[in-house]
């Protein structure tokens, strides 16, 4: 494994603790006021019965999905976070990196007609992960991304490489984190090395105006030779 994915995971070991509080306690505004909303519309206007949480964390997304009678399963590779969702009444939630995902060492099932992932897809090389996701749809099935908006958090360079988050201004004690920054073009790319089509895109906004707070992505799952099943 790469230093940088080594250190990704790893941070996330470290934060675990601090990150259940920031979410449980709505700690981070853009969640609060704008994110966390939009992922969960996202799901909900697919109508989907089977869904996977890809990267879950304490799992917040799979309750309330719940609550809305969605079959809804998880999988983080942090322990912390795992032992947390399940706490809190979400007991379909598995322990897996995403290495061990991608070389199929856990079962986390199959079948999903939709697979979320929420600020999960950090790291560099995902089309190996978004092929395995592939697989666990069914024909015509739908991936939901939500993640970082490449241009509000590029800071003047605008090319696909490692960044850090320092957590500035979180309380707490945090360790500073890498993740990977990938353009528009590079998200669409590994979209359809990994075997899925570009549904729609979103950009959630600020109710006060201040740019997008994230990039939401819905792709359909094609089939291997290229023609959407839908």
């Amino acid at each position: 494994m790469p230093a940088s994915e080594s250190e990704l995971l790893h941070s996330w070991h470290h934060n675990a603790r601090a990150w259940i509080d920031a979410i449980r306690t709505g700690a981070i505004e853009s969640r609060r006021e704008v994110t966390d909303q939009a992922i969960l519309l996202a799901v909900l206007s697919q109508q989907p019965e089977h869904v996977l949480d890809l990267g879950c964390g304490e799992g917040w997304l799979l309750r309330a999905l719940a609550k809305r009678a969605i079959d809804a399963v998880g999988v983080d590779g942090d322990a912390t976070l795992v032992e947390a969702a399940r706490a809190a009444g979400s007991p379909a939630v598995h322990l897996a990196s995403y290495e061990e995902l991608v070389q199929a060492k856990v079962d986390i099932g199959s079948g999903y007609d939709l697979i979320c992932a929420n600020f999960a897809l950090l790291h560099q090389d995902i089309i190996p992960l978004l092929t395995t996701m592939h697989a666990l749809l069914v024909p015509g099935g739908k991936l939901v991304i939500q993640t970082l908006h490449p241009w509000s958090t590029a800071a003047g360079v605008y090319q696909d490489g490692w960044r850090q988050e320092t957590f500035a201004g979180f309380k707490g004690q945090w360790q500073p984190m890498p993740w990977y920054f990938r353009t528009l073009s590079s998200w669409l790319n590994a979209l359809d090395m990994g075997g899925f089509g570009l549904a729609g895109l979103q950009e959630p906004q600020h109710p006060q105006g201040v740019g997008p707070q994230s990039l939401l992505l819905v792709a359909t799952r094609r089939s291997v030779f290229g023609r959407r099943l839908d």
